[in-house]
């Protein structure tokens, strides 16, 4: 009994890594779809976020029947409750990759994108994906270290972020309102996909230590200056 109980939280843990995966290959294909204006490649985006919603219905399901059955404490019930916000965490990041698949469809045939920006949302796709691989490791691993290396992975996000603000309120932005309305929403797209993603590796952290990473980054602070000064 307790062997199928194990087998449980491990297959829910398995789970959400499956859909680290397709939310991370999504936000991929949706960069892809957004820069070459590739309507058919954009529909597959959206139509494939469904798995990821089914994917979160089953664990969402199969955890709050293991509470139900199991009534588990301490650690266990640490896994399952973590494991639920997770999940909320990686549905999430699979809406705001079809949230580009969707602007790509939106604005087809034209391009979403001007060509002087496109080093910038490809470096930012490229960059969300590859935040939730690390995340999608850090669900495998349990690798603390590695979860807290994420929110400084995300500063390279935010300044891409604020490079694209730079250019929208540049004097020389000739793209018009509607361009510079679609810059700034795939802007928030991007920088709240990686926000999820180290959401992600903060809830291992705190499934794996019991403290929230924040706390734990200010007790691993080093210390400076000279001692007893």
């Amino acid at each position: 009994m307790r062997d199928a109980y194990h087998e449980e939280l491990d297959s829910i843990g398995d789970g959400l890594v499956e859909m680290a995966r397709l939310v991370g290959s999504a936000i991929g294909r949706a960069t892809t779809a957004i820069l070459d204006s590739d309507l058919k490649l954009a529909e597959n985006v959206i139509e494939a976020d469904q798995k990821v919603d089914e994917l979160q219905h089953d664990l969402e399901a199969r955890a709050i029947a293991l509470l139900a059955r199991q009534q588990p404490v301490a650690t266990d019930l640490r896994i399952v409750v973590t494991s639920l916000r997770m999940s909320a965490d990686l549905e999430r990041s699979g809406d705001l990759a079809q949230h580009v698949a969707k602007l790509a469809r939106l604005r087809f045939p034209e391009r979403a994108v001007p060509y002087d920006l496109h080093a910038t949302i490809l470096e930012m796709g490229q960059l969300a994906q590859r935040l939730m691989a690390k995340a999608a490791e850090v669900i495998v691993t349990k690798d603390v270290d590695l979860a807290l290396q994420l929110e400084q992975d995300d500063d390279e996000m935010d300044l891409l972020h604020r490079t694209l603000f730079q250019h929208l309120i540049d004097d020389r932005w000739k793209h018009g309102i509607e361009t510079a309305v679609d810059v700034t929403l795939l802007g928030r797209y991007y920088e709240r996909y990686a926000d999820h993603a180290v959401a992600v590796a903060k809830r291992v952290v705190y499934l794996v230590t019991g403290e929230h990473a924040d706390e734990l980054q200010q007790d691993i602070q080093p210390v400076t200056g000279v001692e007893g000064a």
